[in-house]
Order: C-alpha cells, then sequence, then structure tokens
C-alpha cells in the first residue's frame, strides 16, 4: 500500500493520464508521467515527466527507479515496455489485461469464455476469410483491425456485396476481425473499479451518444430500467473479478430491442479510466479518475453514489473555442486538456452539466 508523498509512474501523456495526476495530487499522491510527445499535456501539472520513447531502456529504469507503482492511460503499451518495468516493481492493471485488450479477437474470445454475450465474429487474414465471415455472419458488418484502434479509426462498415471489395486495402491489410452488426436501441457502459484486495464497485450506467465515430455526449442516468442497469453493472464487475483487475476499466455494451432474448452485449473494454466516465468529475464525490489512482495505490475504493444528473459533452476540435460561453452557464463545469494544437476530431476538453436528480 503506498503513503501519501509517494509517486505512481503513469504511462501515456495524453488527457486521461492529466486528469489522473490531478486526481493523485488531490489525495496526496505524486505523479511521473512518461511519454515520447514533448507536447504531453499530462506535462503540464506535474513536477516529474519523461519524454521518451517507449523502447529507451536507460530512461525507463530511471523512470521506474523515481516511482513505486505504474499505471497508464492507454491501452496499447508495447508489450516490451511493460514486461521491463513489471520485472521492477508492480505495473497495474497487470499485462494480462494488456493482451486480451489490445487484440479484439482476444478480447471476444474473453468476453465468450465468462458468459457475456458479444454480437457474432469472424477471424479475418485474408479477402477468403472476409467472404467466409460474410456468409456466416451477413450484411451489414464492420471489418475492424484486431489492434491499434480507436475513435473509428482501423474500421470499415460493410453494407453490400461491393464493399467486400479493397476492404482489407482500407485497413491496411492487418489482422482483423468481422464483427455482425447489431441493431442496438442504445449504447451504455459500465464504470467499474478493482482494488487489490478484491472489493469492486461500479458507477451508475451511462447512455452515450457518438457523432463521425467519436463520443458526443454521455447521459446519467442512462434511459434503461432498473434490471438493465442491474445486469450491466453484474457485467462491469465480473469482468473485473475474470481478470483479477486492479484499477477502473469501462465496458461498452449494446441495448437490444424488447423483441430479442438477449438485451445486453458487449462491445468492446477499456482498461483504464474512459471518456464516458467523465461526468464522474462533476456529478460524484469520488471521481473515476480518484478510483483508479486508489485502487492503483492499494486504497479502499471511494462511494460511487451520484449527487446530481449529469449530460456530459466532449469538445471536439474548434468546440473548445466557446470556452467563454461554456464557462457561463452556472450548472457547467468545464475541462479542457491544454493541448497546444486544435484539430478536427481532436478531443479539446469535455463539458459537465449537472442537475438535481429527478425526484429530489
Amino acid at each position: 500500500m503506498l503513503q501519501p508523498g509517494d509517486t505512481i509512474g503513469i504511462l501515456g501523456g495524453g488527457q486521461l493520464g492529466r486528469m489522473m495526476a490531478l486526481a493523485a495530487s488531490r489525495i496526496g499522491l505524486k505523479s511521473h508521467i512518461y511519454c515520447p510527445d514533448p507536447n504531453s499535456p499530462a506535462f503540464d501539472v506535474t513536477a516529474f515527466h519523461t519524454c521518451a520513447s517507449y523502447e529507451d531502456e536507460a530512461a525507463l529504469e530511471a523512470f521506474a527507479r523515481s516511482v513505486q507503482r505504474v499505471t497508464y492511460e492507454f491501452e496499447n503499451i508495447p508489450a516490451p515496455t511493460v514486461e521491463f518495468l513489471k520485472a521492477r516493481l508492480p505495473v497495474l492493471p497487470g499485462d494480462n489485461v494488456l493482451k486480451t485488450s489490445q487484440d479484439r479477437l482476444t478480447e471476444k474470445n474473453f468476453f465468450a469464455s465468462i458468459d457475456i454475450p458479444t454480437a457474432g465474429f469472424y477471424d479475418i487474414s485474408s479477402e477468403q476469410d472476409l467472404r467466409d465471415g460474410v456468409a456466416k455472419l451477413g450484411l451489414p458488418a464492420l471489418l475492424k483491425t484486431r489492434r491499434f484502434g480507436y475513435d473509428g479509426k482501423g474500421q470499415v462498415f460493410l453494407k453490400n456485396e461491393a464493399d467486400l471489395t479493397g476492404a482489407l486495402d482500407a485497413i491496411g491489410n492487418q489482422p482483423a476481425i468481422l464483427e455482425a452488426f447489431v441493431p442496438f436501441e442504445r449504447e451504455i457502459s459500465v464504470i467499474a473499479a478493482r482494488n487489490e484486495q478484491g472489493q469492486t464497485v461500479s458507477y451508475d450506467i451511462a447512455e452515450n451518444v457518438h457523432k463521425n465515430q467519436i463520443l458526443k455526449t454521455t447521459t446519467v442516468p442512462a434511459h434503461i430500467s432498473p434490471e438493465v442497469a442491474a445486469q450491466a453493472r453484474q457485467i462491469g464487475e465480473k469482468v473485473a473479478q475474470a481478470l483479477d483487475y486492479v484499477g477502473v476499466l469501462a465496458v461498452e455494451l449494446f441495448l437490444l430491442p424488447d423483441s430479442f432474448d438477449q438485451r445486453l452485449v458487449a462491445n468492446e473494454m477499456a482498461p483504464r479510466v474512459h471518456n464516458s466516465g467523465h461526468w464522474t468529475e462533476s456529478a460524484c464525490l469520488v471521481s473515476q479518475f480518484e478510483q483508479h489512482i486508489r485502487a492503483v495505490a492499494g486504497w479502499p475504493l471511494g462511494d460511487t453514489r451520484r449527487h446530481s444528473d449529469v449530460v456530459m459533452t466532449n469538445l471536439i476540435g474548434d468546440d473548445i473555442n466557446a470556452w467563454p460561453k461554456h464557462l457561463s452557464h452556472p450548472s457547467s463545469s468545464l475541462h479542457s486538456y491544454g493541448k497546444s494544437e486544435t484539430r478536427d476530431g481532436r478531443k479539446m476538453g469535455h463539458l459537465n452539466q449537472i442537475s438535481p436528480i429527478k425526484g429530489d
């Protein structure tokens, strides 16, 4: 168990690393950010940072000596980096989690192994595989790279047979997975947390809306029944327990219409704090970021109860330039990520707008 004044190493210097570092400082822990990008926004909020490649063993050695435990803000960390660090100190969540989540096929097989339903899927390594997969799953369907995809990158939506031609070229002829299209009613997510002692908690279920394949809004509470909410929580906590997980994780779920026997199917998981959990900064006593730091530090987990209804809006690209308007709303909380360059499709910040819980 870490003590106040100890230092947590964070791999990755983006907005998630920044928000974890801010949360750590609030409860008396220091952070050391490691990231190869000299413009990392997380560098601005910590006293300690290392700007070096993930393959630089001398820099990693010095980093390991300066911290007591290591965590990460994104799941696509090179395996050799994790192997190097875990030989020297705890890396949490563990590398088994990374191996599961870095490959979409491995992840889908993991869900199946613990009886969590998913959309139908098929392993794709050639055009013949693609045609065989379509014959089995039907169209429309989604072709996705098995690794390194996020925010719609590395995937192609296949509507008809003509779309199969060139589909593998469009994703760089990488190992892929074909996923059956799910006629979902809503997209929801569960944010769960587990510590070393096995204490497991989850936050209220969030309802997510995407625009151009990037999360735009998260609304809590989600427009779902208490029974569906309970099932979603169970899925999140089941994943955490099956992986012997330490930290915060998200599981994205599709809610199918009433006509389907199985109402919830898993889309994917993220072994880290998650965009759809940013609302917890303003609507909960303990945010997902503090919760993650507590878990990694070996501390008791905090209360996940919500004191307000909330809508989180991602500020993407030029949206951030309307910051005076965002700040003027009395029930809104603006979080700017401090990124130096505004680009189309880039997450620049988020806005949480709270309101009294209905019925209060």
